[in-house]
């Protein structure tokens, strides 16, 4: 099992940046890849981005791309989600998770642990 939890939500006004922390604990060495997703009121959840545990090959949704930047530090188990420019559609819940698969998928079902979720909110 691998608990996951998040951190560095807020409230920023549009244009502004915010970084969420993801710490991972219990059988991290089962990880390969963790991915951000969020979730607004009203819709489903959606991937943002994900990286690789070993290498650190990254991926991006169109929606994020070249406005936020996924990392991790394996020494201190923990993946890092910093969001610069920030807009408006950008309010949601962001939850981290896991998968044991070695490719990088955006596909929801396929991670199987999950954090609590931190709330983002971008005022215009």
């Amino acid at each position: 099992q691998v608990q996951l939890v998040e951190s560095g939500g807020g409230l920023v006004q549009a244009g502004g940046s915010l970084r969420l922390s993801c710490a991972a604990s219990g059988r991290t060495f089962s990880i390969n890849t963790m991915g951000w997703f969020r979730q607004a009121p009203g819709k489903e959840r959606e991937f943002v981005a994900a990286i690789r545990w070993s290498g650190g090959s990254t991926y991006y949704a169109d929606s994020v791309k070249g406005r936020f930047t996924i990392s991790r530090d394996n020494a201190k188990n923990t993946v890092y989600l910093q969001m610069d420019s920030l807009k408006p559609e950008d309010t949601a819940v962001y939850y981290c998770a896991r998968t044991g698969r070695v490719l990088v998928t955006t596909n929801a079902n396929l991670y199987d642990a999950w954090g609590q979720g931190t709330q983002v909110t971008v005022s215009s």
